[in-house]
């Protein structure tokens, strides 16, 4: 007869347990976050706002630098060795003061060649004047003598042509040949004095245009040598000034620059993303050292650099004393006026949904439900809701970075 055989109850126990370890981990995958479902979160890690109605500021906050609003850069018109420096770098200067002073030998050769080349000329032009004035006052001695003999041929022939019947014939014609020789030699005359004073004219024009010439190219020499001691050219900051004795400055080289110190603009650059939603006159406002001051849009420049470009602005008024080249500000540049809407405060939410997405939470605040939205307009603290949200609901807007996947959130109090 066959024995029975029972059972051990060791194995229920471990069919048990494995069946209960397989409903946990169902129950772990169910709640995880890559489920796609719903996940536990502590509301301690949650930043929570509400959804009201209240005024949007559409601002875009800048980083900008203080410059003067006007700088004037001293490059060197000649080159030469620094002699002299009269002022040191960050000095307030005046209009026409003198900043330093260079040497240039071959400027001063040039000077001294173009001096007497206006001498050498000016004596030239001189002889050719006394030249001249001789020659015409010659002319003008041949001329008379001419006249003179002509004047008396005319008596003697007058007198033997009413003594013709007691002088001969030939005498009479040969004061006649005289007369018509004379005659002919005043035309010829004539015509000579009036061909030299031509040329004479001509002469001393050409003289006078090369001398004025020369006369030219020395004030030009002279201003080159003048242009070596440097001198401001308006009144202001002198700043950048880099210069030592005995180095040599090179033509055209930067010396420093002057920065008006009366004025000052604000400089930054802006996201291209914002290129179109910018114009002149736009206003901003920053506060330097607990006072409020406005700023106006005055310059857009159209280069785009690094998916930048970069803006100036003016002070409305008289800018803070106490602000200084280079200082940084942080104006908040009004795009739009001041309007009610619908709006949220801003979150990092906003980076891992891209804006298309909440949570919502319930009632209770116990579950947070996944909803579409759209947002309009925004600004670093705020958001406009455009379309899926209501007035008085609450939202996360702490990163949603371990919950993309997730449907709904259990929140643990």
């Amino acid at each position: 007869m066959d024995k029975k055989i029972e059972k051990s109850p060791r194995r229920y126990w471990y069919w048990a347990l494995a069946g209960l370890g397989v409903v946990v981990a169902a129950t772990i995958v169910a709640l995880g976050p890559g489920s796609g479902q719903s996940f536990s979160v502590k509301g301690e890690r949650l930043s929570i706002a509400e959804v009201r109605q209240s005024l949007f500021e559409d601002y875009l906050p800048l980083r900008v630098f203080v410059q003067p609003f006007k700088t004037v850069y001293l490059d060197a018109i000649e080159g030469g060795r620094v002699e002299k420096i009269f002022v040191e770098e960050g000095e307030l200067v005046e209009k026409g003061q003198k900043l330093l002073e260079l040497s240039n030998t071959t400027l001063q050769l040039d000077l001294i060649s173009r001096e007497a080349q206006v001498s050498e000329q000016l004596n030239n032009l001189r002889n050719t004047k006394l030249a001249i004035e001789q020659n015409r006052l010659s002319l003008k001695r041949d001329l008379i003598e001419i006249d003179y003999q002509i004047k008396r041929l005319k008596r003697r022939l007058e007198r033997r042509q009413k003594l013709a019947d007691y002088v001969g014939e030939e005498e009479i014609d040969t004061l006649e040949d005289e007369l018509h020789y004379m005659e002919l030699r005043r035309t010829l005359t004539l015509e000579s004095q009036q061909q030299e004073e031509q040329m004479r004219l001509a002469q001393i024009e050409q003289l006078e245009t090369s001398v004025a010439q020369l006369e030219k190219n020395l004030v030009i020499a002279r201003s080159n040598l003048d242009n070596l001691i440097v001198k401001a050219p308006r009144s202001g900051r002198l700043t950048a000034f880099d210069v030592e004795l005995g180095e040599t400055r090179n033509r055209g080289q930067r010396l420093g620059q002057i920065d008006d110190v009366e004025r000052y603009k604000a400089s930054g650059m802006v996201s291209e993303y914002y290129l179109n939603r910018l114009s002149l006159g736009q206003r901003a406002e920053v506060e330097i050292h607990g006072h409020n001051y406005e700023l106006e849009l005055s310059k857009i420049y159209p280069e785009v650099r690094n998916n930048e470009f970069e803006v100036d602005l003016n002070f409305v008024g008289a800018a803070p004393k106490s602000i200084r080249r280079g200082q940084s500000l942080s104006p908040r540049l009004m795009l739009s006026k001041r309007e009610r809407v619908l709006l949220v405060d801003n979150g990092s939410f906003i980076q891992e949904s891209g804006g298309a997405w909440v949570f919502v939470l319930s009632e209770d605040g116990q579950v947070a439900y996944k909803r579409d939205v759209k947002f309009g307009r925004r600004n670093p603290s705020q958001l406009e809701i455009t379309q899926g949200l209501e007035a008085g609901e609450k939202i996360i807007v702490s990163s949603y970075g371990n919950y993309r996947n997730v449907d709904r959130l259990f929140i643990e109090h």
